[in-house]
């Protein structure tokens, strides 16, 4: 297998596949993408196609009922960026060019086994660097409405799914019946309730897992056999468990904002390395894709998938108001001591929505909150940690004032 960064490890592990402290009780997960890329070599020797996607707009359902492998190709190494900024701003966000540094370098073994990119357009630096990868690549591009709760937009974007399933049946010579479609759902639904679950641990005084350890519970390939397992073992495991140490005083922290990627977990290590707990993940690498099932028994299966991504509170957004409703739910039940919004340099949707999430935050929920944008470099890390344990101790001061009062 093709490394990404020439950093050995067991199995040749690829860049980003290091697992986090405590992974004696990730099981399947400690090794994840090493799983990953076996699976997906030994599913396209067995004939079915693997089709690379970025988004969480991209239907699985869809791919999966045409017998495909659909496989998430965001980039987290900083090794790959300078070979992308050959051909690419330097100012554009970094999941972007680490992305295409892979396709650069042909060292992403899930792209080079890809037959096919599901394209969308959710931000302009994806999509013209999709554009870019159409030419060693077939890429089918999804065109994403942007005007939440409009009845006009729901149409569209049932028009590119009945689209998109029209190419897939063409494309690959298959019907897409309403059995497999069907089944493919439920497989989907099982892996979102799975993760709910996981997720839903968190919202105990005294959770029995960090937020790092959570984020590994997220496949690069969805519903593999083995994973939907490892996901029922591991919330016997957990909820088994006692709390982690040191939990009742950690500083409960929502992350809001950007996906955080294989391999550009650093924000997360450095918030639980000064003594917080992220008891709540709200972007698309947490809870923001899960929340929402699609309906099984609904009469029009395309109908309900459509229904349920257009639903997603992507900042593609406008107005972006179920980010905020999503966010304020959330707060209740997670109940966090603060709010961190990370943003990736040249993010321009979610920057921009900092103003609103701030809002909520500070006047509306009476959290501290704090922004962090930052890149996949490590060079700000003291910067960004300095700016966490200033806010933790502001957190910590205002219990110590409280307990006194009591």
């Amino acid at each position: 297998m093709t490394r990404c960064c020439g950093n050995p490890g067991p199995r040749n592990r690829p860049c980003g596949a290091t697992p986090a402290k405590g992974d004696s009780r990730l099981g399947w997960f400690a090794d994840m993408l090493g799983h990953c890329v076996e699976y997906a070599g030994a599913q396209r020797d067995a004939g079915r196609p693997v089709v690379g996607i970025m988004c969480e707009y991209a239907p699985r359902e869809l791919i999966m009922a045409a017998g495909g492998v659909p496989v998430c190709l965001c980039g987290g190494s900083a090794a790959t960026i300078p070979a992308a900024e050959r051909e690419l701003p330097a100012g554009l966000c970094p999941l972007i060019k680490s992305t295409y540094g892979y396709y650069a370098q042909k060292s992403n073994p899930f792209l080079e086994m890809a037959d096919l990119l599901v394209a969308e357009t959710t931000c302009d630096g994806k999509k013209k660097m999709f554009e870019l990868m159409s030419a060693g690549r077939q890429t089918y591009v999804l065109e994403l409405p942007q005007k939440e709760g409009d009845p006009d937009a729901l149409e569209h974007w049932k028009r590119e799914l009945e689209k998109f399933k029209r190419f897939l049946e063409s494309r690959y010579a298959v019907g897409i019946t309403g059995d497999k479609l069907r089944d493919a759902v439920r497989l989907m639904n099982r892996e979102r309730r799975a993760r709910r679950e996981l997720a839903a641990l968190m919202q105990s005084d005294q959770p029995p897992l960090t937020g790092r350890e959570l984020l590994e519970f997220k496949s690069t390939i969805s519903c593999i056999p083995e994973s939907l397992d490892a996901y029922d073992a591991a919330l016997a495991t957990f909820r088994g468990n006692g709390a982690v140490a040191d939990a009742a005083s950690r500083v409960r922290v929502l992350v809001t904002g950007v996906p955080i990627v294989h391999g550009a977990e650093r924000v997360m290590d450095i918030i639980e390395g000064s003594g917080g707990l992220v008891v709540c993940m709200e972007n698309c690498t947490g809870l923001k894709p899960i929340l929402e099932d699609v309906d099984e028994s609904a009469p029009d299966l395309m109908d309900a998938l459509a229904e349920k991504y257009f639903r997603l509170p992507c900042s593609v957004k406008t107005p972006n108001h179920a980010r905020t409703d999503s966010l304020r739910s959330l707060a209740v039940e997670y109940r966090p001591e603060c709010v961190i919004d990370l943003i990736w340099q040249g993010c321009l949707t979610y920057d921009i929505e900092t103003h609103w999430v701030r809002r909520l935050a500070e006047e509306e929920l009476k959290l501290p909150f704090l922004r962090i944008e930052t890149d996949y470099s490590p060079s700000d890390s003291a910067r960004i940690a300095m700016r966490v344990e200033a806010l933790f101790e502001t957190i910590r001061s205002r219990r110590a004032e409280r307990h006194g009062r009591e």
